[in-house]
């Protein structure tokens, strides 16, 4: 089946075969290609930077289970892939994605998806996360209390509750300011604490630092997708932390979150004594260079590319970071 989609002015060649009709464009896109745009692959891999850098930690400490790590990365994408739906699903109904909202299309808006079929889509999605955070917390809680049994159960509900409620219903948190407090404990804290422990069995301190460093780093890909959507989001009622202290202080805000999450990771490398484990820093040169881009930049549709550079960013510093740990404990450093 095709959806019919109308672009005014402009083409795009990704969306297929387009028919020129006068000044309208109609493009002709497969649903199965608009379900695969609606859950946003491009975010996934900052989903995983915590469950690495979570991971990494837990084989340099001598702990590893492969079927704890597939099913933390299932359930990661599965939850991520909740949130974007959910969040096509928001803000489509609400009205704030609206034909002059700068960055990639969103199905609900277009009319290529259905509220009702993004509406079984979330709810279907939700389900897959958690039977797979079922079967990621039947492994990970061998041996330990019933207690931190239903912590993780409770966690997971909340997790898939957090994914939709950002946009969705009249008290979304994502229209009240609360987006960034939310990406920041759910991709840090929850994701670096939540899978080290199920490795481990145990809680480790220094762990925090990585989850302020992964936390503040995904906090600001939201920051630069806010300050992209500025225009529209104050329009339509959306108040996001942008929206409330203005595009020239959240320009100061973003610097804050890339310094700090930098000296997150240098804090925590430096406990283990060993100078070599900065080489896991380099990605974080490619943040200093998008910061300096994101200072000059007047025109909020250029800071839609720079989303994808931050998140790549925090993949490679989580995938250099376990590189760099496996190298450790290789020559028993």
């Amino acid at each position: 089946m095709y959806a019919q989609l109308i672009l005014k002015d402009h083409i795009s060649s990704k969306r297929g075969d387009l028919i020129l009709t006068g000044k309208n464009y109609i493009c002709y896109m497969s649903k199965g290609k608009a379900w695969v745009i609606a859950m946003r692959l491009r975010t996934l891999p900052l989903s995983l930077a915590g469950i690495i850098m979570g991971t990494a930690v837990a084989y340099y400490g001598g702990f590893w289970d492969p079927l704890i790590f597939a099913f933390a990365v299932a359930t990661t994408i599965l939850f991520q892939i909740v949130s974007n739906l959910a969040n096509d699903l928001g803000d489509g109904v609400k009205g704030t994605d609206n034909a002059n909202r700068v960055g990639p299309d969103r199905m609900v808006q277009k009319g290529i998806i259905s509220p009702k079929e993004m509406k079984y889509g979330v709810i279907l999605t939700s389900i897959l996360s958690l039977i797979s955070a079922g079967f990621l917390i039947y492994f990970g809680v061998q041996g330990m209390t019933s207690t931190i049994l239903w912590f993780y159960i409770i966690l997971a509900l909340v997790c898939v509750l957090a994914a939709i409620t950002y946009t969705v219903g009249k008290k979304a948190y994502g229209y009240h300011g609360l987006g960034d407090l939310m990406v920041f404990l759910f991709f840090g804290f929850v994701s670096v604490l939540g899978v080290y422990s199920l490795y481990s069995k145990a809680f480790f301190y220094e762990n925090i630092s990585l989850a302020i460093c992964v936390g503040l780093l995904s906090t600001a890909v939201l920051n630069l997708n806010n300050m992209r959507d500025y225009f529209n989001d104050s329009k339509s009622g959306k108040e996001t932390i942008v929206v409330k202290i203005g595009p020239d202080m959240a320009k100061m805000y973003h610097a804050l979150l890339i310094f700090v999450s930098l000296i997150s990771l240098a804090y925590f490398i430096s406990k283990f004594n060993n100078p070599i484990l900065f080489v896991a820093m380099l990605p974080g040169a490619i943040l200093l260079f998008h910061l300096r881009k994101v200072m000059k930049t007047t025109s909020v549709k250029n800071y839609d590319p720079e989303l994808k550079v931050v998140a790549l960013s925090t993949f490679l510093l989580s995938l250099t970071l376990w590189g760099m740990l496996i190298y450790l404990k290789s020559i028993g450093g």
